[in-house]
């Protein structure tokens, strides 16, 4: 770093007002598609009403909360909780904490069976798509909110931001962008989103993010587009296209005042890791634990390696699943 700053001190959260073997009733409050119709992908943003429970004002963006679905598993137990980015404010998508959102993508697959290579029948992911069948007025088990780890810093003016996303790794950054941006005291900060899909019909909340960006100048959104040869932001992924930008983009990270933010597909973070590293970024993100992996060319490092021995640093914030 050039110059000393401040380490981020974060908020402190609820965790689980509701336990998840005790979920509360909530009701869907709406349900809307979040990418194009032709994208390849189905994503809906849904938005859950939890007035009256003990959710209501008590999640923060970059939480998540959990659904429970109905019915039982073929082993005649009941589901369990599944966990979902919040996409929405702290103040929730009403201005009040009683309404939040989440970003779902359907789960449509075949089974793969490595005892069977002839079963290859329709897989369909039991939450994904209870939530996304569910409409307005209909009941929703949940539980949360969970998560500590993933939120903006108590004084956010004094930082700028890298958010970067694939799919619906957007989720928890629409939040933060909501948080920042709209209100009365909108936050000056320096932020750069950059959002990762295969196609451009994927990007999820195209026209909500463009119209933040011109409205707030402090905002720049880039797209890393993967499997269109000739198009313009073609990466083909999220690290792909920070290296091919280095020279647009060092400035943002060798700022004192940076944090970078990942959320999305797990492989996302060995390309962003290892970039980070090449760098020389190494002490301002990333914490390295074992010498070895400390002396190695970053570009040697693979996912087990970086899973085991780098971790986020103090101004890195990581969610991947």
């Amino acid at each position: 770093m050039t110059e000393s700053s401040p380490d981020p001190v974060f908020p402190p959260v609820t965790m689980h007002a509701v336990r998840p073997n005790d979920p509360v009733v909530a009701r869907v409050h709406s349900s809307t598609p979040a990418t194009s119709r032709r994208a390849a992908s189905i994503v809906r943003h849904v938005e859950v009403d939890v007035s009256g429970t003990p959710l209501e004002g008590a999640f923060r963006a970059g939480q998540s909360f959990g659904v429970v679905p109905p019915g039982e598993t073929a082993k005649g137990k009941p589901h369990g909780v599944r966990l979902y980015s919040i996409a929405s404010p702290t103040r929730g998508e009403d201005g009040a904490g009683k309404i939040l959102s989440t970003t779902t993508k359907r789960v449509i697959s075949e089974y793969a069976d490595a005892e069977d290579a002839h079963r290859h029948e329709l897989f369909l992911g039991v939450c994904s798509n209870h939530l996304c069948d569910l409409r307005p007025g209909d009941e929703v088990l949940v539980a949360g909110p969970n998560g500590k780890g993933f939120l903006l810093p108590e004084a956010p003016e004094q930082h700028n931001y890298i958010f970067l996303a694939t799919g619906t790794g957007i989720a928890p950054f629409r939040g933060f962008l909501k948080e920042l941006l709209e209100g009365d005291s909108p936050c000056p900060s320096k932020i750069l989103l950059m959002l990762g899909v295969p196609w451009e019909t994927d990007l999820l909340y195209r026209e909500e993010l463009e119209a933040l960006a011109q409205k707030h100048n402090n905002l720049e959104l880039r797209w890393a587009i993967s499997r269109e040869n000739h198009h313009p932001d073609r990466g083909p992924y999220v690290h792909d296209r920070l290296e091919r930008e280095w020279s647009e983009l060092e400035s943002r990270f060798t700022d004192p005042k940076a944090m970078v933010y990942a959320c999305g597909l797990a492989g996302m973070q060995v390309g962003v890791f290892r970039l980070l590293a090449q760098r020389g970024l190494t002490e301002q993100f990333l914490k390295i634990r074992d010498e070895e992996t400390a002396g190695m060319d970053p570009s040697e490092w693979d996912a087990a390696r970086i899973k085991r021995f780098v971790r986020p640093g103090a101004r890195t914030k990581l969610e991947v699943y």
